[in-house]
């Protein structure tokens, strides 16, 4: 047959199979570097490697007998350089969702106690900021706060966002129905606002909805809106009905477990 010398291109059943194994695994590896510092690494050795084999396309032989001594020795002078984020990388590791059962995912409970606190936030005026956990683990910026465990309510939200409260300046991140950590510095957005009126929470919002799948709702102190961030996007002006909502359509009928941290239960 004159195609026979292409039947190669044809996969079989353990082709597919271990192409769906490897797609899951470099989306798993993204979704857990997402954030980091470790992504930004792994960004600028892409963008050498595409350097190095253009130099050896092209017979820079110079460039190439560089990159190439810096690929050899890099490695080891990596590995001293950034041994801290290494060994945090590894002990995120252990607790991210890859080796857990089941997703933990927001409950309705957690959802009505959200929408309950944001509406009671703007009520009173009182500026807040929210983010609620998606696939993508926010231990690095729970980090920059005050780690607690504490099971998610309105009193609770309410009281954190207390003006001159400890904790009062700085988001709360939520994961499934626990707070895990209040005080906590997020990233601003790199991209120009041109809505001057949004604030420092609502930039810290869109950035942290940008280099995440986290859904992070704001309480403006000056005009008392609910906004909401997801994907890169700010809604502005939304009802406590529709940070239900919105929170609602993020729960899967999935059962929520996880191994128990280590971190001190909040009094």
């Amino acid at each position: 047959m004159p195609l026979d010398h292409l039947r190669f291109l044809i996969p079989g059943f353990r082709d597919v199979v271990e192409i769906l194994i490897v797609a899951y695994l470099i989306y798993r590896a993204l979704l857990f570097l997402a954030g980091t510092r470790a992504l930004q690494i792994l960004i600028g050795l892409v963008i050498l490697g595409i350097v190095y084999f253009l130099a050896l396309l092209l017979k820079f032989n110079m460039i190439a007998t560089l990159l190439g001594v810096l690929f050899t020795y890099g490695a080891f002078a990596a590995i001293v350089v950034f041994q801290p984020e290494l060994r945090h990388a590894l002990a995120r590791l252990g607790r991210s969702r890859m080796f857990n059962f089941f997703v933990y995912t927001t409950t309705h409970t957690a959802a009505d106690a959200i929408a309950e606190s944001v509406e009671r936030l703007a009520r009173a005026g009182t500026g807040a900021i929210i983010a609620i956990e998606g696939e993508v683990p926010l231990d690095d910026y729970v980090e920059t706060g005050t780690r607690l465990r504490a099971t998610v309510s309105g009193e609770l939200l309410s009281t954190i966002f207390t003006p001159y409260s400890p904790l009062h300046d700085g988001a709360v991140i939520i994961r499934g129905d626990e707070i895990v950590g209040a005080g906590c510095v997020l990233p601003l957005t790199q991209f120009p606002v041109t809505d001057k009126s949004l604030g420092t929470r609502h930039r810290a919002a869109l950035g942290l909805s940008e280099e995440s799948d986290a859904v992070v709702i704001v309480v403006s102190e000056e005009t008392s809106r609910i906004s909401l961030a997801q994907g890169g996007l700010l809604n502005q002006g939304v009802s406590p009905d529709q940070v239900r909502e919105a929170l609602a359509a993020r729960r899967t009928p999935m059962l929520a477990f996880r191994p128990s941290p280590s971190e001190p239960s909040a009094a």
